[in-house]
């Protein structure tokens, strides 16, 4: 372990496994809570009714920020410090494949919570008006779900990481 991460480590004064507990916890979260909205989302996005869109999308905002974004502030502390205690260089080939796939995560994550809120939004207004939904909606909503697909894959390709240690080839 590289001074500077042992120093942190020991500074906070948790052990290997409660920094395991807290990465698979958050991890956990961040992948049930992604794959559990999406998927009430889009079940309610595919019946047109304007009620459920509104109540669906205004709950996946909400977990987005009560469990999602906390998950997505731990998991790299939680991360570096579970590589600090093994000895395990940052550099290490399949760590960096992590942070990249990481980051196509995030990069997809944020454009779909904004495409949540605006969807939401639209379906409110489509609500209150009795109009049907806008056109933006319907737009966003393919966005949205085009979105959803590499974020997915990559958070499964993570978990690979995560488990195996290395990069598949």
């Amino acid at each position: 372990m590289d001074e500077l991460a042992g120093s942190v480590f020991n500074a906070i004064g948790l052990d290997y496994l409660t920094w395991k507990y807290v990465h698979i916890v958050s991890s956990t979260l961040l992948f049930g809570t992604g794959l559990g909205t999406a998927f009430h989302m889009f079940m309610s996005h595919r019946t047109g009714d304007v009620r459920s869109i509104v109540t669906a999308s205004r709950n996946t905002v909400l977990a987005d920020w009560l469990f999602t974004t906390p998950a997505v502030l731990v998991q790299p502390f939680s991360g570096a410090m579970l590589a600090a205690s093994l000895g395990l260089p940052l550099t290490s080939d399949w760590l960096v494949a992590t942070y990249l796939l990481y980051v196509l995560v995030g990069a997809c994550w944020l454009p779909v919570v904004w495409l949540q809120i605006r969807m939401h939004r639209y379906a409110a207004e489509a609500l209150r008006t009795g109009r049907g939904l806008p056109n933006a909606y319907h737009r966003a909503a393919r966005i949205w779900i085009a979105l959803g697909w590499p974020a997915f894959i990559s958070v499964l390709g993570i978990f690979y990481l995560m488990l195996f240690k290395q990069l598949p080839i």
